[in-house]
């Protein structure tokens, strides 16, 4: 049987290194060059450990959020510091309430807004930039003029007049961040939608009779998923920056209930009596949370589009 020579070896290699990465599919590739950023994925591990510090961390506090000590308020607050022996692992705020605890709620409230804003912006964004984009014409010049003139009109000021008009309250959060946030989305969704409708299968769909409607739905949307997912992943701390400007106003959140905007205010009040944990916890996760957004969101930006980097 005949020996097999070194450049015979390094052929058999390069055929299966080849054939391996043909198999591989385009997410596939995305999620291998995503795992490579260690930025994106450090950013993904604080990501999760904040999210489960928010669902779980309410099993490890020992008070309720909404417990006062009543010997820890007011101007004895500044006995409350952090401690382990007294259950008060980040201490206690001006009220004499757990601040843990409040932490805890407060950053799966900031979470919440984000992520329930996001998707509602991203469903209403996408569907009306994919509209607009393959109809074209005039239905999509009136679409997007529409748009212009919605993006022309301060987002805050409308943000902060649909909570007076319509009452402080936590859906209402929802509804004015998610209704007013997808307007950038659209236009991104529209210019996608532009490129994608003249590609050989939406044509083959057009010929063989499918609906516009259908078109959309099952062959325009469907590829607009990388684009829509990295702008998700910006957007959520774009909307609990937004979330936690409100609440510094007093016009988010309200009480029983608190944000990380909440108690950075509450914290910020305090900061002249020696009181200073108030503001740093809920700062800190507040900062942690927002920069891992940012590096899962520019991890997924050039893993889904390598071109761009």
């Amino acid at each position: 049987m005949a020996m097999m020579g070194n450049s015979d070896v390094d052929l058999i290699n390069d055929a299966a290194h080849l054939a391996e990465v043909r198999g591989r599919s385009l997410w596939q590739d995305a999620w291998a060059r995503f795992f490579r950023n260690k930025a994106a994925v450090a950013g993904l591990i604080v990501l999760i450990a904040v999210t489960l510090f928010a669902i779980f961390g309410s099993y490890f506090a020992k008070y309720e959020p909404d417990f006062v000590d009543f010997s820890l308020m007011g101007a004895n607050a500044y006995r409350g510091v952090p401690s382990i022996e007294t259950g008060h692992y980040f201490g206690v705020d001006q009220d004499g309430r757990d601040l843990f605890a409040r932490v805890v709620q407060g950053t799966g409230i900031s979470l919440l807004v984000g992520v329930i804003g996001a998707i509602v912006a991203v469903f209403l964004g996408t569907l009306y930039g994919a509209v607009a984009g393959y109809l074209g014409g005039r239905v999509d010049s009136i679409m997007m003029r529409i748009v212009d003139i919605l993006l022309s009109i301060p987002f805050m000021f409308v943000l902060i007049l649909m909570l007076v008009i319509f009452g402080r309250s936590l859906l209402m959060l929802f509804i004015g961040i998610g209704l007013i946030s997808w307007l950038n989305m659209a236009r991104i969704a529209r210019g996608q939608t532009l490129t994608i409708k003249n590609k050989e299968f939406v044509e083959a769909a057009i010929a063989t009779g499918v609906s516009p409607f259908t078109i959309i739905l099952r062959h325009i949307v469907p590829n607009l998923a990388g684009i829509v997912i990295v702008y998700a992943t910006l957007l959520v701390p774009e909307i609990i920056l937004f979330e936690s400007f409100v609440s510094y106003l007093g016009l988010g959140v309200q009480e029983p209930n608190t944000s990380l905007g909440a108690l950075i205010n509450l914290g910020a009040r305090q900061m002249n009596n020696g009181t200073l944990w108030m503001l740093l916890y809920p700062l800190a996760f507040f900062l942690i949370t927002l920069f891992a957004f940012f590096f899962v969101g520019d991890g997924l930006r050039d893993a889904l589009d390598p071109k761009d980097r």
